[in-house]
């Protein structure tokens, strides 16, 4: 442990990992007075019995759980991106440095931070941490169905629901010229089919749960575009405190929706879109575009009407694109007013 003065610590930076987590701690006015390696059996003891102060770590693993513990003690505690930490290490990288790092970070006036979740929110982006997980694991299964069979000749249609059709017939066709070896792996893989979308029922089932018991979600879902899962995805990853947010469009900007910028000399250049935040999010809410775009033509409130001429006019992915925006935008409105979304206005319910 390294103390270089008596004065207390009003701002400290934690460095996380999964044993050992370095604190660096400076006074008001900037100068180092703590500078300690803590295990992670005895880093809460420390922080208890520290004075309140400003703590700052970097949003990463466990990063929420010590930031409700710390807040519980009466600290102040703002989590970072790592990437807006990146720049403030100094020289060679190691834990004191990057605690320090993270201390010189959140002391800039225009420093963004991440909002700090709850434990329902972390459970439901468990939930659907999980529920990915299995959906993955599932079409990596149906894909090497598919490709195994067809070296065997047996041409199976795109997509899991003519697979799941089609591999018991060919299980139990005697003259498709199988072996009984291969016809043995074939039906435990179709076993494994089944018990994936066993486990993938069973997170719809408990998202549907959570939606339908929260009244936030259930106002997003007056949104078009947006059901049970993007609603509480919404509501794992930013809850209801949007606080952090300036506007529809920070949140939009957040999710990588907006395009991205190489402009320099006064010459102004847009790119692609960013893609930058919660890659699983974005992609939920550009799905959710999509599909609502598929039935713009036959709707006549404004949203409906604004989203088909611009179908008309701008290739499609484009204009899902610019659909997402406009949900990710109608999103922020609705958690930050508290009023569902009304489809015959194109905006707000009144009251």
């Amino acid at each position: 442990m390294t103390e270089c003065r008596k004065e207390p610590v009003v701002t400290m930076g934690i460095d996380l990992a999964k044993n050992s987590m370095h604190v660096y701690g400076v006074d008001a006015q900037g100068r180092q007075v703590l500078s300690k390696k803590v295990s992670r059996g005895k880093l809460s003891a420390f922080m208890a019995n520290r004075p309140p102060c400003l703590v700052a770590m970097e949003a990463c693993g466990s990063a929420h759980h010590w930031a409700r513990v710390f807040r519980d003690f009466g600290h102040e505690v703002r989590l970072i991106a790592p990437q807006f930490v990146k720049p403030f290490v100094k020289s060679n990288q190691n834990d004191a440095v990057d605690a320090e790092a993270i201390c010189e970070a959140v002391q800039r006036p225009n420093m963004r931070f991440v909002a700090i979740k709850t434990v329902e929110q972390q459970d439901i982006q468990a939930i659907h941490r999980m529920r990915s997980l299995s959906v993955e694991r599932r079409t990596a299964q149906v894909n090497q169905v598919r490709g195994r069979l067809l070296e065997y000749g047996i041409e199976i249609p795109q997509g899991r629901a003519a697979l799941m059709r089609r591999l018991p017939e060919i299980l139990e066709e005697a003259e498709n010229g199988l072996s009984e070896r291969f016809r043995a792996e074939l039906n435990r893989l179709l076993e494994e089919l089944r018990h994936l979308d066993e486990q993938v029922a069973h997170f719809d089932t408990q998202i549907q749960v959570i939606a339908q018991s929260d009244e936030t979600a259930q106002r997003l879902m007056t949104i078009p575009g947006i059901g049970a899962l993007i609603a509480t995805a919404l509501m794992a990853a930013i809850g209801e405190d949007v606080g952090l947010l300036r506007n529809g469009r920070a949140l939009a900007a957040w999710l990588g929706l907006v395009p991205r910028q190489h402009s320099t000399g006064g010459r102004e250049r847009l790119l692609g879109i960013s893609k930058r935040g919660d890659v699983y999010l974005r992609q939920l809410i550009i799905h959710g575009a999509r599909a609502v775009l598929r039935w713009v033509e036959r709707k006549e409130d404004a949203t409906s009407r604004w989203a088909s001429a611009l179908k008309s006019r701008r290739p499609t992915n484009v204009a899902v694109v610019a659909m997402a925006n406009k949900i990710a935008r109608m999103a922020f409105a609705v958690i930050r007013t508290g009023k569902p979304y009304d489809a015959t206005l194109g905006a707000l319910a009144k009251g």
